[in-house]
């Protein structure tokens, strides 16, 4: 029976299977506890109004057009909205999961069907290659810690850039180049209608990469190549002419442009662009740790011949390379954007991992000596909540704390003893402390963000104005659209302005006191925005409301 049961428990199956499940408290365990932030709430808000007004082209907040992003993400807030009944922060970061969970599916089956120890000169457990690359992706810190946690855009819009990246690959390596540009130019539409002009600049970099890299440059000019652009023409096209019937065409092609040159050297001049050159790369490679620790084992000779070796692993970092510049050239980038990016890095970090494990030198144990000092010290994290006032109020508090601390306790021990599953587990015990920062670290934060008072103060002024309508007076809110989305969201009613100085009777107002006049109004309450956690006036008429 021992023997048994030691080889039930040192089964890859079960490792992945532990993993696995590990990941759905990981991810969805207090997913929606903390109020929106900005960004998120611009999402849900725009999706708010078109389910309100019923108009599904043309995307609004505060009831005024809303040109910044293309709606098709609103569209799939909108559609879950629809089928589940609610609106609230864990349906919309939900959804979040369920793409990260479809990009990592991705990264898996394509690096499966890319990469194999009979041809990449790696042991038999390079089958681990495509499993861990995904998981990786899933638990680098910028994710696990961060965004798997927002209703953002920008996992889903980088799942269909990397779904271009290896398309184009996959296609051009059979010869179907009718099917390359077909689908390359589908995908792109639909990061297009994401996220704006972005889709384009990868979509031309990409193309370019793949067939100068293969001397086939002549293809970019044939028809099958025309052939594809006109999917991409079809799609887009359609949206905008629908667009165009309602509102014209000038302004929201104007914004796009300008959506995408406003964080580089157009804006922010070549001062502040070329230090950012220098310190892209570093900061980069610490929103994505741990796993970029991996990039010691790059510290061999004939590293660049090594990766040549296998020309998947090449075509990855070729398409990171070229693709990276738009970022590395843009001051105002924020990690998120480079996620398309991130499992064509890990990737080649465990391409060159495993083959510096199999001829056992010293970067491969010093990569897994690090991870087996974070592991340890992810233990005495676990213990600290017992001791630390602002989780006293944790329910079950030392169950939870001494149960996570017993299991990285175990992690630790099966990450020493197992060699060859050094990573599986590592990915476990990134997952286990995911699960205690729910635990411990959210409703802490709950307590201290500005956005729980946005939030509460939102709802105590729909509960003064009992029904009435609620507005903003002139430009008082600014754009602040957490706000926007609590009141759109409890009122189901869309928070507009009203610019002219005549009071509708019966009727609240959000007031900005300092940039207008308060003296015309009483004063019901107060409302706290986002913008420095500060505060509006929430006021009526002067004579009594009804």
């Amino acid at each position: 029976m021992p023997v048994k049961i030691h080889h039930f428990f040192t089964n890859k199956t079960f490792l992945i299977a532990a993993a696995i499940v590990l990941l759905f408290p990981a991810l969805f365990v207090h997913l929606g506890l903390v109020a929106f932030y900005d960004d998120e709430a611009i999402r849900a808000l725009v999706a708010l109004e078109m389910q309100i007004s019923g108009n599904y082209i043309t995307p609004t907040m505060f009831g005024e057009l809303y040109y910044n992003k293309p709606p098709l993400y609103n569209w799939v807030l909108l559609a879950i909205f629809e089928l589940t009944g609610r609106n609230d922060e864990f349906i919309c970061r939900s959804v979040t999961v369920f793409f990260l969970f479809s990009y990592a599916g991705s990264v898996y089956l394509f690096y499966k069907k890319n990469i194999s120890p009979s041809h990449s000169g790696l042991p038999s457990s390079a089958e681990y290659l495509p499993l861990l690359t995904a998981f990786a992706f899933l638990t680098c810190g910028r994710i696990l810690f961060w965004d798997s946690m927002l209703g953002l855009i920008d996992i889903c819009f980088s799942w269909i850039m990397f779904l271009l990246f290896m398309v184009i690959y996959d296609k051009g390596e059979k010869g179907e180049h009718g099917k390359l540009f077909a689908w390359s130019y589908f995908l792109a539409a639909i990061g297009y209608m994401l996220k704006g002009l972005p889709a384009i600049a990868f979509l031309g970099i990409a193309l370019l990469t793949y067939f100068i890299w293969q001397k086939k440059t002549r293809l970019l000019f044939s028809w099958l190549h025309v052939l594809g652009g006109s999917i991409f023409l079809a799609i887009v096209g359609s949206y905008y002419y629908l667009y165009s019937q309602e509102n014209g065409l000038g302004e929201i092609l104007k914004t796009v442009f300008d959506e995408s040159a406003k964080r580089t050297f157009v804006e922010h001049g070549w001062g502040d662009t070329v230090l950012h050159l220098f310190t892209f790369p570093v900061e980069m490679w610490y929103h994505f740790l741990p796993w970029t620790l991996i990039l010691i084992c790059f510290f061999q000779k004939n590293i660049f011949r090594e990766i040549r070796e296998n020309k998947f692993i090449t075509w990855s970092l070729l398409v990171f390379i070229t693709t990276i510049i738009p970022y590395w050239s843009s001051v105002e980038v924020y990690p998120r954007y480079l996620f398309m990016h991130v499992p064509l890095v890990f990737s080649a970090l465990f391409y060159i991992y495993l083959k510096r494990k199999k001829e056992k030198a010293w970067q491969s144990n010093v990569v897994e000596m690090i991870f087996f000092a974070a592991t340890c010290l992810a233990i005495v994290a676990m213990v600290l909540p017992l001791a630390w006032h602002a989780a006293k109020d944790t329910p079950f508090l030392y169950e939870k704390s001494l149960g996570l601390a017993l299991a990285l306790t175990m992690l630790a021990l099966l990450f020493w003893k197992w060699k060859s599953h050094r990573m599986l587990v590592f990915v476990m015990v990134l997952l286990v402390a995911r699960i205690g920062y729910n635990f411990f670290i959210l409703p802490s934060r709950v307590k201290i963000e500005c956005s729980t008072q946005v939030r509460k103060t939102t709802h105590e002024a729909i509960r003064v104005a009992d029904g009435k309508p609620i507005y903003i007076y002139k430009n008082s809110l600014g754009f602040q659209p957490m706000t926007g989305y609590y009141f759109t969201r409890e009122t189901e009613a869309i928070l507009e302005k009203k610019h002219g100085d005549e009071i509708e009777e019966n009727a609240f107002y959000l007031v900005h006191p300092g940039a207008y006049d308060a003296s015309i109004f009483k004063k019901y309450g107060e409302v706290k925005i986002k913008w420095e956690c500060g505060e509006l006036w929430f006021m009526g008429p002067k004579d009594e409301i009804d």
